[in-house]
């Protein structure tokens, strides 16, 4: 499974590349204005140049139709690289726009995902990554899980290289819903993160632990004094 983070903050990224298995890095026009007023572009390069050509970069356009998505996708590889991974919305105009891209040989994430058919047409197009959108899938009373189980049930049968990349979650059990129920990938903001890693009861069993090393060995005194 891949474990990708969804923001744009260079600390966070830094901290994360260091802190976990990171797998790439996933933003959106409403997670660049979090940002304020950047150089888009520089502020892409800097990213990309802290996680290395290893962790995959996923940028999203902007444009709305066809022809604008094209231009977009392309603006994005020639200022960026040519690893980027391009978000595109599955929509009419984006869907003409993926298809068009994967013959070209670009990278390509399909976005805003709601339906089984919008996935199924984002595999049919070669997609790489296929993210829906699963708090906003659930507050529209459509079951995430249903869709990510046979939208991965599609990716075998068809034995399509595309990858299941779960998106927009609320809280660390949403994401542990979607990797068991088949996706490949998830991206999370830093709080999802954090909160899974910070829980009193963790803490709670490394001060416990400590306790007893300390009542034997002595305060302060760890593995490697031995």
């Amino acid at each position: 499974m891949e474990f990708m983070i969804d923001t744009a903050n260079l600390e966070e990224i830094k901290n994360y590349n260091n802190l976990i298995p990171l797998s790439g890095v996933t933003s959106n026009p409403t997670i660049v204005k979090k940002e304020g007023k950047i150089d888009f572009y520089q502020h892409m390069r800097q990213i990309r140049k802290i996680i290395g050509d290893q962790i995959s970069l996923h940028i999203q356009v902007v444009a709305t139709d066809y022809e604008g998505i094209i231009k977009d996708a392309k603006a994005i590889i020639e200022n960026i690289d040519k690893e980027v991974y391009i978000k595109i919305p599955v929509n009419e105009a984006g869907i003409q726009a993926i298809k068009t891209l994967k013959n070209e040989g670009y990278h390509v994430t399909a976005t805003a995902v709601y339906t089984k058919f919008q996935a199924y047409l984002a595999i049919a197009a070669k997609a790489d990554y296929i993210a829906p959108y699963y708090n906003r899938m659930e507050n529209l009373n459509i079951d995430p899980n249903d869709l990510v189980k046979e939208v991965s049930k599609e990716i075998a049968r068809t034995n399509s290289n595309s990858k299941i990349l779960g998106a927009s979650f609320k809280n660390v059990n949403q994401v542990n819903s979607a990797l068991e129920n088949g996706a490949h990938a998830a991206t999370m903001s830093v709080d999802i993160i954090k909160t899974a890693l910070t829980m009193p009861s963790i803490q709670k069993a490394v001060n416990d632990f400590n306790k007893d090393w300390e009542s034997i060995f002595g305060n302060g005194l760890v593995i490697a004094d031995l």
